[in-house]
């Protein structure tokens, strides 16, 4: 019997997550013909759990049901069991959430849906308390193997007939976008259209996405006025970009407001760097104390960019911290990142984290209460069981102030207390590690330390990225194509359009701060797979999984930008750049075809298109292309890149190059580096310091 077996088929897996469910005796079964073969052999419904290795509620129902024999039984005896790493396999788990979403429910993980033996789901939700989990698993069964049948068939059917709608359509956006273009061929009829750009982008409807989207703002404690809050890094990435083209200084203070509010709270690892994945409250104390590496990854991009404008020390500290944080605790022997750190240690969640006062006053002893005042620490306990999460309300020259205290006092003092916090966390038990490797959130990370590179001219920030990138060709390449993961030199799973559009991105940011071209044509040569095998001409847009890939019961598109920005918006993005580096109009064109697709749906729900936006803002208000060509083009190049420089790509040799912005170009008459600062397929007279170069900017 199933039950008695020491260990499922699940210890045969590369996943951290599903490695855990591997000695329970739920006769699990990974997602793959075998288990769909046996549900359509046997004629038996399957249940299908999905989670991730972080997920707090995910261990509690595995320590409640899945590890209990009886219940066991129960799911072994009427179904199919299914466990799936929602972080792998992201296609299976877009199809049952949006089940879900059709069901009426709020989506979640654990996810938990039942389907036919044909994969089609007919019932779901997230967690469920054992007694409650029983009662379901045998009304279900019974039903299916009885009288029932058809009508939770039936059901199915209608369900799967909503989830394979597309989602432009879905959304509204065609009949949106085609309702507005009425609108202006009746207006220009009467010859007063409105100017519009590419796209159709005009100023008038900028301001009008801009106020749809600030009109979602908390302007106490930063972030979108909701609970729990997320850090969101697209939306704030997007509010710079926003910043750049409008000057707007309420634009920015909401921004540094919420960089500033997350960095002071509970969010952020105030002993060690790094961020968690959100706070379950407004003012960012408590977290969900698990660390995500596609968090921290985005959120060192979004630091650094607000440095280049504020050049706040308070930004620069967050991300050498978080870069320090992910080369402890996520980094691998060959330059990988791992997945993620969990939220639970010793079966508590944030244990590893928190404090009491009396364990303050024995590892700090006199510096005690300078300490609790500095983070905010109590007897009482600002959380559970009177531990405190470590957290701020003060600059550290208001903290000097108010304590009569030197100013460069306090960072000294800051340091010598995270050394000592740090001493006694060494001694804990640590939190769970998910060590499996995914592509797209290796990049978002390489992404990170690009940009880090850009704002700081930090030399080891471009070694990390480069040995990343190169670790990423070795152990992710499939042929022309990627993979999705790898643990332990295995590479698994076909990669997702989200892995391509990532690893392209980050390859064109990588080529923009070394000008090693190979990197350029890596991300030319990625870019020509995804068109091959991922777009959809009767939408513009890219599917999500490659047409090669596995048969699920729906394909679907990823238009929302959510924690990670949208598969498709990344996509446009990436055409956008790569067509003006390689004067390649296709390019080009098409990603001002995909935002034409989703424009009216960005300026409406801009909180849920923010990456979208940003592109907006870039057909908006068309950056330069900027090439530089001699023997101080490196000189010039982290001169430039240390501006937050909206929408300008970057292009430079030392010599002489065939890429098509460099390939005319030469130095100047008596071999000094030039700058030329080119818009609209015209470029000025070149100029010969970075000062000339900024002031044509």
């Amino acid at each position: 019997m199933a039950h008695a077996l020491s260990s499922n088929r699940l210890a045969q897996e590369t996943s951290p997550y599903l490695q855990q469910h591997a000695h329970n005796p739920v006769d699990w079964y990974p997602w793959g013909p075998d288990a769909l073969g046996r549900a359509t052999a046997e004629q038996k419904p399957i249940l299908v759990s999905i989670g991730y290795a972080a997920c707090h509620w995910c261990h509690v129902m595995e320590r409640e049901s899945f590890e209990d024999a009886a219940v066991a039984a129960v799911m072994n005896q009427h179904f199919v069991c299914i466990k799936v790493d929602r972080e792998e396999r992201p296609d299976v788990d877009q199809v049952y959430m949006e089940a879900l979403h059709a069901m009426g429910l709020q989506g979640g993980w654990p996810l938990n849906v039942f389907l036919t033996s044909e994969a089609k789901p007919f019932y779901g939700g997230t967690y469920f308390p054992k007694g409650n989990w029983v009662q379901l698993l045998e009304n279900i069964g019974q039903a299916y193997a009885g009288e029932h049948r058809t009508e939770l068939e039936q059901s199915a059917e209608r369900f799967v007939e909503v989830i394979a709608k597309s989602e432009l359509a879905k959304y509204g956006a065609l009949n949106a976008n085609a309702a507005q273009e009425a609108d202006y061929s009746a207006l220009q009829a009467i010859g007063v259209a409105p100017e519009t750009g590419p796209a159709g982008v005009s100023d008038d409807e900028f301001k009008l996405l801009m106020y749809n989207l600030a009109a979602k703002f908390d302007p106490e404690r930063g972030g979108l006025n909701r609970v729990p809050k997320f850090p969101m890094p697209s939306i704030w990435r997007f509010l710079l970009r926003a910043y750049a083209i409008s000057g707007s200084q309420a634009v920015l203070d909401q921004t540094m407001l919420t960089l500033r509010e997350m960095a002071w709270g509970g969010i952020y690892d105030q002993a060690h760097g790094g961020f968690a994945r959100y706070s379950v409250d407004a003012e960012w104390l408590a977290p969900h104390f698990e660390k995500m590496l596609y968090d921290n990854g985005q959120l060192v991009s979004l630091y650094s960019e607000a440095y280049q404008l504020t050049q706040n020390e308070l930004f620069r500290e967050v991300v050498y911290d978080t870069v320090e944080f992910i080369r402890l605790e996520l980094t691998n022997a060959e330059g990988g990142f791992y997945s993620s750190l969990d939220a639970d240690s010793e079966g508590e969640e944030g244990k590893f984290y928190v404090f009491t006062k009396e364990e303050l006053q024995d590892i700090l002893g006199d510096e005690e209460p300078l300490f609790s005042a500095y983070y905010n620490c109590t007897a009482l306990g600002n959380w559970e069981h009177g531990r405190n999460i470590l957290h701020r309300r003060q600059s550290d020259e208001d903290f000097a102030a108010e304590h009569q205290l030197a100013p460069d006092v306090v960072p000294e003092l800051v340091a010598g207390w995270k050394q000592k916090i740090m001493a006694v966390r060494a001694t804990r038990v640590r939190p769970g590690l998910d060590d499996k490797i995914l592509t797209g959130w290796n990049v978002l990370m390489l992404q990170g330390l690009t940009d880090a590179y850009r704002a700081f001219g930090e030399p080891e920030f471009l070694v990390v990225a480069e040995r990343n990138a190169q670790f990423i060709q070795r152990n992710l390449r499939n042929g022309a194509g990627l993979f999705r993961t790898c643990k332990n030199g295995r590479a698994s799973i076909s990669g997702f359009l989200e892995d391509y559009a990532l690893v392209i991105q980050a390859y064109i940011s990588l080529y923009e701060v070394s000008f090693v071209e190979s990197w350029l044509r890596e991300a030319e040569a990625l870019t020509e797979y995804v068109l091959a095998n991922f777009f959809d001409p009767a939408e513009t847009q890219f599917f999500y999984t490659d047409a090669t890939a596995e048969a699920l019961i729906a394909r679907k598109k990823e238009l929302m930008d959510n924690v990670i920005p949208s598969s498709n918006s990344v996509m446009a993005h990436n055409l956008h750049r790569l067509g003006r580096h390689l004067e390649h109009v296709r390019y080009a064109d098409l990603a001002v075809a995909m935002l034409a697709q989703v424009r009216h749906l960005v300026v409406k729900e801009a909180q849920h298109l923010s990456n979208w936006a940003a592109l907006y803002a870039a057909l908006l208000r068309p950056g330069a292309e900027v090439a530089i060509i001699g023997p101080e083009a490196e000189v010039f190049r982290e001169e430039l890149s240390r501006r937050f420089l909206f929408d300008t790509v970057l292009a430079g040799t030392e010599t002489r190059s065939e890429l098509p912005l460099l390939k005319l170009l030469k130095p100047g008459a008596e071999g000094q580096t030039a700058v030329h600062v080119c818009r609209n397929r015209a470029c000025l007279a070149p100029v010969y310091s970075v000062a000339e170069a900024l002031a044509a900017l």
